[in-house]
């Protein structure tokens, strides 16, 4: 089954909070309440190098994704 790179979550357990889900590697999970990140894939001491120029675009990606689906809904 092919997913897209990213999916919104939300749950009732958690009511002020957005969940942005990134479904490639790296794949992680951000809530966009308060910007903290999971990531779902184990790292080595290299692959944190190599994540650390690209998380800040993948995040950057995580939030223009949020804001065109929910400017979808408004307009």
């Amino acid at each position: 089954m092919d997913f897209p790179k990213f999916l919104l979550g939300d749950n009732t357990d958690y009511p002020t909070a957005i969940f942005v889900v990134h479904t490639e590697y790296p794949r992680f999970i951000i809530n966009l309440e308060d910007d903290e990140v999971e990531w779902l894939e184990d790292f080595t001491k290299e692959d944190e190098k190599d994540l650390e120029a690209e998380a800040e675009t993948l995040i950057e990606q995580a939030t223009a994704f949020y804001d065109r689906e929910i400017s979808r809904y408004v307009d």
